[in-house]
């Protein structure tokens, strides 16, 4: 089963490097990582997705709260969230397909932000679900390259995963 781990860490060197190898040491495999700044200063947030049943969650959990840099860790599975990952993504667009390629971007309320003599690149945030529909429809194209983020999360309503003073 797919889990969300929220885990607010000091943004210092060799956090991300400690945080993913307490996985691999313990045969967790991460699915998908995205690391960016909170709105605390010197606070980092990592948004790990991990495929485990609730109970090596659980146990995930507590070796990443034994870890020095970490400051917080939150399993956003079962909460109220917003859920997103952006993709890019590379078509072939000869002349003759754009304005079909264009039509399909719009559908999704996709972006080109790139148009070269024979290629098109294409942003586009959603769902996974929404992405992989997105790009099932482009390979009747040709895809030429994709670069995905991997997921992130906040939950809905007042709730916060960074309430604290640090």
């Amino acid at each position: 089963m797919e889990r969300i781990l929220a885990i607010l860490v000091k943004d210092r060197s060799g956090v991300l490097t400690r945080v993913s190898g307490l996985f691999s040491r313990r045969g967790y495999n991460i699915q998908n990582i995205a690391v960016g700044r909170t709105v605390e200063p010197g606070v980092s947030r990592m948004t790990v997705t991990v495929d485990a049943d609730p109970l090596t969650v659980e146990q995930i959990v507590k070796q990443l709260n034994k870890l020095i840099d970490v400051l917080k860790v939150s399993d956003l599975t079962d909460e109220p969230a917003v859920e997103r990952e952006l993709i890019l993504v590379k078509v072939k667009a000869e002349p003759g397909r754009r304005s079909e390629i264009q039509q399909m971007a719009d559908t999704f309320r996709a972006k080109i932000i790139d148009l070269s003599p024979d290629s098109m690149i294409i942003e586009l945030t959603g769902s996974e679900q929404k992405l992989q529909a997105f790009l099932t429809m482009m390979q009747e194209f040709g895809i030429k390259e994709i670069a995905c983020t991997g997921k992130i999360s906040l939950l809905r309503g007042s709730k916060v995963t960074c309430d604290m003073k640090i």
